[in-house]
């Protein structure tokens, strides 16, 4: 992991160009929570200015992650620039605009924050497209929802009534319903 250490006290030029080629391996070293597998390509330009270093970074590739829905493994394009500005003091501090590196240390491990602007340059919801999902997975999904369906009508029946609310609608065979629970019956239908 010596690699994504980038010097910066003894910077011989005013700007250096670092590559990196991101594997399984790195995400297996730094112990990625969210990341396990990928094949990204780095390029970090970093450049000196008067007191602090302006390190840009542009990251191209693609991540494997579990689908939020099947759990099966899922591919994810990465294409994302950041930055990120340094200086060296006294104490490491990490402010909102900055980061202060200990002077003694002379250098920045930048393996964490590679892995930090590649997870934030990812979707909130890892899910397929429609249609991609494990069948099998969805099917016992599927099967799931229905028998917690039922299971609800069971128990409201067993427990000796229906809700009555002004605003209620009725089903099919004329029983009235929370229109709270069709809105939210109407998520799960667009899940399948």
């Amino acid at each position: 992991m010596d690699i994504y250490k980038v010097e910066l006290k003894d910077m011989r030029a005013d700007s250096c160009r670092y590559e990196y080629e991101l594997d399984d391996a790195f995400f297996e070293a730094i112990e990625a929570p969210d990341i396990q597998k990928g094949r990204l390509h780095v390029q970090l330009d970093v450049k000196k200015g008067i007191s602090v270093y302006h390190l840009s970074f542009h990251t191209e590739g693609v991540v494997t992650v579990p689908c939020d829905r099947c759990l099966e493994d899922m591919e994810i394009d990465v294409d994302t620039d950041n930055r990120l500005d340094v200086k060296l003091g006294a104490d490491y501090l990490d402010e909102e605009t900055c980061i202060t590196v200990p002077e003694e240390e002379e250098y920045i491990d930048v393996a964490w924050f590679l892995y930090e602007f590649i997870e934030l340059s990812l979707p909130i919801k890892h899910v397929h497209a429609p249609g991609e999902c494990n069948p099998q997975m969805m099917g016992a999904l599927n099967a799931h929802l229905s028998r917690m369906a039922d299971d609800d009508d069971f128990e409201e029946a067993e427990a000796g009534g229906e809700v009555e609310d002004s605003s209620s609608t009725e089903q099919e065979d004329g029983q009235p319903t929370d229109p709270r629970w069709d809105a939210l019956k109407s998520i799960l239908n667009n899940n399948k």
